[in-house]
Formats: C-alpha cells, sequence, structure tokens
C-alpha cells in the first residue's frame, strides 16, 4: 500500500464487552485476519452502551458494528449510536442484539411508532416490536436465503448461507411499517422468518439476528464482517481530507 495511514478505518464496537461473551472473544481475531488477509486495517475502539449515550460518542468514526451481548447496559446509548450511523451515513453492522435494536431505532426514529419495545428490556410495556421467539434459536444453525438485488446478496456472494444463531428474542409486528418506510428485509430463514434487514440508500446499513462473529473458527472474518471493513475504508478515503 502506498499510504498506509489512509488505508486504516476507525469501528466503533459498541456493546458492554465480556469475556464470556463468545462474539466479543472473537472478534479481535477476525480484525487480525481481516488486515492480514484482505490488506482491511480497522481500529478498534469499545464504547460501552452508556457511554454511547454521550452526544457524538460515534460520530468521526468511519464505522459502527453494534455487536452481541444484550440486554444492553443502555438502551439509550445503543439507539443513540444507531441513529447516528443511519442519519449521517456512517457505514453500519449491527449483529444479534445490534439487529434487534436497529430495528427498535428504526421504528422510533424514521417510522414514529415512539411506543414500541424490546420485550427484554422493558417487559412490561404494551406494544413490542421484538418479542421472544416461540423457539429460542440460541446454539441454533439454519439456512438463510438472500434475496435477489440486495446489498446482503452483493456481500455474501450468494443466495443462501449457513448461519449460527445465539439469541432468544425476535421482530415480531409492525414489519409493515418499517418495509413502507424504507428498510428493506433481504434475508429470511427456512421458515420465512426475517433474519437479515437493510437500509438501501445508505453507504452501508446491514443488520443480522444470526451472528456472524460465530463464523467457522473464527479465525476467518464472515462476509458480512468483511463488508463492513471495506465499507469503512472506503469511508475513511472520502473522509481522510476532511480531518487534516
Amino acid at each position: 500500500m502506498t499510504d498506509s495511514a489512509a488505508q486504516i478505518a476507525k469501528v466503533a464496537l459498541v456493546g458492554d464487552r465480556s469475556p464470556h461473551v463468545v462474539s466479543h472473544t472473537r472478534i479481535p481475531l477476525l480484525l487480525e485476519s481481516l488486515a492480514a488477509r484482505d490488506r482491511l486495517v480497522l481500529d478498534p475502539y469499545w464504547i460501552p452502551s452508556g457511554d454511547a449515550e454521550e452526544p457524538g460518542a460515534v460520530r468521526g468514526f468511519d464505522a459502527v458494528w453494534v455487536v452481541p451481548g444484550s440486554p444492553y447496559r443502555s438502551e439509550a446509548g445503543v439507539l443513540a449510536a444507531i441513529r447516528t450511523a443511519r442519519e449521517e451515513g456512517i457505514p453500519f453492522l449491527g449483529t444479534c442484539g445490534g439487529f434487534q435494536h436497529a430495528l427498535l431505532e428504526f421504528a422510533r426514529g424514521a417510522c414514529g411508532l415512539t411506543g414500541v419495545a424490546h420485550a427484554e428490556n422493558d417487559p412490561d410495556a404494551e406494544d413490542f416490536l421484538i418479542e421472544p421467539l416461540a423457539c429460542s434459536l440460541a446454539g441454533h444453525e439454519d439456512t438463510v436465503v438472500l434475496e435477489p438485488g440486495s446489498l446482503a446478496r452483493t456481500v455474501f456472494g450468494a443466495e443462501r448461507s449457513v448461519e449460527r444463531y445465539s439469541c432468544h428474542y425476535g421482530p415480531s409486528r409492525h414489519l409493515d411499517t418499517l418495509r413502507a418506510h424504507g428498510l428493506r428485509f433481504s434475508g429470511r430463514d427456512s421458515a420465512g422468518q426475517v433474519r437479515v434487514a437493510e437500509l438501501p440508500g445508505h453507504p452501508f446499513f446491514l443488520a443480522s439476528l444470526f451472528q456472524p462473529e460465530l463464523y467457522g473458527d473464527g479465525t476467518r472474518p464472515h462476509p458480512m464482517v468483511r463488508g463492513l471493513a471495506r465499507a469503512a475504508v472506503e469511508h475513511a478515503s472520502r473522509t481522510a481530507p476532511l480531518r487534516r
């Protein structure tokens, strides 16, 4: 690389880091592999959900990745980080809890559904967007079918993929409203349930209920992670002159 500094992208890893969450322990290995295999260098900053409440907490980053590990200590912080990424065109990836909260933020922030809730965070709410799954997906594997012409299909480079889950909650109501306001549900499981969402017109906004961090043995980046890294590096190169 002729200008290695220009190739480094800052990524905000939003979530409450824990050595007991397998996905968290794998992320450093994935970032090392991206640099070695793909020459995509990401400079990671872990931002606890509480710290993400601060105004502009993820502003200035080249990507925002809301990682698994819900319930987060601060729902408000996670939603604020997602909103900044969505509204300011910062490449975004949400996995597992990140997927659930990406839908929640979009419902409240873009669709006006201010009263919808996540049952894990607010079990006494009257209107749920995210509810307990009829069958828990913890430790489950299933095929995900990706829609033609979608960002997900392009990133995966395939029509379908077998993915691993570790979750108990998923989307239930109001999906037609989210779709009507521009969110695209571009991946479904073998039963037809929504498992991938994206935002057309955004530089890179992709979220999955499954955990790409659990792909393989943890030494090779999942296509979604690689896609985020490419988008982050592109964002860094595009905004570098503004930072000087």
